[in-house]
């Protein structure tokens, strides 16, 4: 693999004055934060990407997806790219949009391989897609790999918001801030916890308060604002309060209706997917 292009000097600078920042007493100790929290809105619904990403989805379980997320007035149905035309054309004349996802669940696929998947989703009519990004190499410190993986994406489709998937459950707070500020020097709208796919776990909220944080120092050191999108085992509306409370603006979840039901029954944990 050739090497990447290295990083834009403004962003090193931005890193690292954000590292002394956030973690003064060393990267082991975790910070103390204080990020805007957002107040449940006044329709739960508009805030919350309704998913179903599972491989056994069926083209009417797509179909049940888009006729409930009208009806609860949802963000978007977030969906397979296989499905995006599916969608499009289901949410024609609607206010619900399409998310597609990229590189999805693991986000190990080549660069080219995710800009091609995006470019397809996007002509079949997505309108948000969600991209995973590249764990082992954020892992591994390969800053300039992950920076223009991204880039790559955000600069190609300049008009599509992407919100960038880090994993947060196998990171560390360090990693998670590195990530947030890759994702957003690099063109991202929103920075997304989980896939909801992976074992270690989904959306937590003091991964949340440090991504907000993030995004916080970030606007304020470049004037541009990149939101936080929280998602994997949301499952109630106590979930959502919580995900807000700790400077999510958006959230993914698969249990939308009993979350936008008022009194719902919230001690089972079943969805569809990770979600």
């Amino acid at each position: 693999m050739p090497p990447a292009p290295e990083l834009p000097d403004d962003f090193v600078g931005l890193l690292k004055a954000a590292e002394a920042h956030f973690f003064p007493q060393g990267e082991g100790v975790p910070p103390s934060l204080k990020a805007t929290s957002y107040p449940n809105p006044e329709s739960i619904a508009s805030i919350i990407d309704h998913t179903l990403l599972t491989s056994s989805a069926k083209p009417q379980e797509v179909a049940d997806l888009c006729t409930e997320a009208v009806a609860l007035g949802t963000a978007t149905v977030c969906v397979n790219a296989s499905y995006a035309e599916q969608c499009s054309a289901a949410l024609k004349g609607t206010d619900v949009r399409v998310c597609c996802v990229v590189g999805f669940p693991l986000g190990a696929m080549g660069t080219r391989g995710k800009v091609e998947e995006a470019r397809e989703a996007i002509e079949l009519g997505a309108n948000e897609i969600d991209v995973v990004v590249h764990i082992g190499h954020l892992l591994s410190g390969n800053l300039e790999y992950v920076y223009h993986d991204i880039h790559s994406l955000t600069s190609a489709f300049p008009g599509t918001p992407f919100k960038v998937i880090l994993e947060t459950a196998l990171l560390t707070p360090r990693d998670i801030l590195v990530g947030t500020l890759l994702a957003a020097h690099a063109g991202a709208a929103f920075v997304k916890t989980s896939t909801g796919f992976s074992a270690a776990g989904g959306a937590r909220v003091d991964d949340v308060q440090l991504m907000r944080a993030a995004c916080e120092y970030f606007e304020g050191t470049t004037g541009r604002r990149v939101r936080v999108k929280a998602s994997g085992g949301i499952r109630t509306r106590e979930d959502v309060s919580k995900m807000l409370a700790s400077g999510a603006e958006r959230i993914g979840a698969s249990r939308t209706s009993s979350i936008c039901k008022e009194g719902t029954e919230t001690g089972d944990s079943e969805s569809k997917d990770g979600y």
